[in-house]
């Protein structure tokens, strides 16, 4: 039986993951920047929902990286089309009324598939409450569970048969706070999972958040039913090297089957892990910042700073990614994709648009996310 801690036990242990833990964003289809470039399915992965087809890509106000696109010009047009034409997964979360979800997923599918009904659409639920640290110091009222789950219900009606990948819940280590969050987590899953061409991915963090031991993120994906799901995805918020995603996901995949579910597949965000440096942040500025301010890169010397990491793509194991041999090994027969989940682009971390922080993202960025599989020198 899974145990979890106490609610004291678990504030402890979510702050401490939070302060001293960073995450790294994964990249959508094949390094596609618009949906007219279908993803190849791996040979040693050829059942990958995430192959075969374009990813759509949002146009529309809901992401900022489009309207500063649309209203910019020269250079700057250039330079920023690099982050509005790659496929992202937008956040749903909150901050929209339940009796808006509905509307507002339509409209993001509307505009992603228009060119292309039968593109893939990437979305991120991010939707629990109390979450982050909050959750450690108490548990959803009746109302908060009874709310989350209509939204829950309500945005996976707006999907219907969409092609759909959804990360569900960023920051997923802290459901161990307390069960109801797993059962909410898992919930959300079997409703999403019950749309003809929904795929989820549970997110379960960060390898540094863990210290590279699977152990307990196995046990909270068991119990979010990740039995139900395609599998779980990786580095949300970290900042962490993409091959250090690899190699725990696929401890965890490990641990999973032994646990009795076999076939596990995982995503990886690298939105923003062109520069890994995880759990170096806290190091070397422990001075109370927390992990979503750290800074852009501003040169192509600098490190420990934030820039984008690998384009989205379902090419996993190409030699283009700096990944040894055999780290593309686990990659092909394990991860579905290199997702862009995260929003490096906004600062702090989920807060506002800025535009310079976005161009120097793109500037030091050791890859073009416009030219598939191609990494700079």
């Amino acid at each position: 039986m899974r145990r979890f801690p106490t609610i004291a036990a678990a504030a402890a242990v979510c702050t401490a993951a939070l302060l001293v833990a960073p995450a790294s964003p994964t990249p959508p289809a094949a390094g596609a920047a618009s949906s007219d470039v279908p993803n190849p399915a791996a040979p040693e992965n050829p059942d990958n929902p995430l192959a075969g087809r374009a990813w759509g890509v949002y146009k529309g106000s809901a992401e900022p990286t489009w309207p500063a696109y649309v209203q910019a010009t020269g250079d700057t047009k250039e330079q920023l089309k690099r982050l509005a034409l790659t496929p992202k997964a937008k956040f749903f979360g909150a901050w929209i009324p339940d009796r808006e979800i509905t509307r507002k997923v339509a409209d993001y599918i509307a505009s992603a598939t228009r060119d292309d009904p039968d593109a893939l659409v990437q979305m991120t639920l991010f939707r629990m409450q109390p979450w982050e640290a909050e959750a450690c110091t108490r548990v959803p009222t009746r109302a908060e569970s009874l709310s989350y789950k209509r939204f829950v219900r309500r945005f996976a009606a707006a999907i219907g048969d969409t092609h759909a990948a959804v990360v569900v819940q960023p920051d997923g280590p802290i459901a161990r706070c307390a069960p109801v969050y797993s059962r909410l987590v898992e919930y959300a899953v079997r409703t999403l999972e019950a749309q003809p061409s929904t795929t989820t991915y549970i997110e379960m963090g960060s390898a540094d958040w863990f210290g590279g031991d699977p152990t307990d993120a196995v046990a909270t994906l068991l119990a979010d039913g990740v039995a139900e799901s395609r599998g779980f995805a990786l580095d949300t918020s970290h900042f962490d090297g993409t091959g250090a995603q690899v190699r725990f996901g696929a401890a965890i995949v490990d641990g999973l089957a032994a646990a009795g579910v076999p076939d596990a597949h995982f995503v990886i965000d690298t939105s923003d892990n062109g520069k890994p440096f995880p759990g170096t942040w806290w190091r070397e500025h422990g001075d109370g910042h927390p992990l979503g301010w750290a800074p852009q890169c501003t040169t192509t010397e600098e490190d420990h700073c934030v820039t984008l990491g690998i384009p989205p793509t379902t090419d996993v194991a190409s030699p283009a990614w700096p990944l040894t041999p055999e780290t593309r090994a686990l990659a092909a027969q394990h991860v579905d994709g290199y997702l862009w989940i995260g929003r490096p682009w906004l600062f702090p971390q989920g807060g506002s648009w800025v535009q310079q922080r976005a161009l120097d993202l793109v500037a030091t960025s050791p890859y073009d996310p416009l030219r598939q599989g191609a990494a700079t020198p």
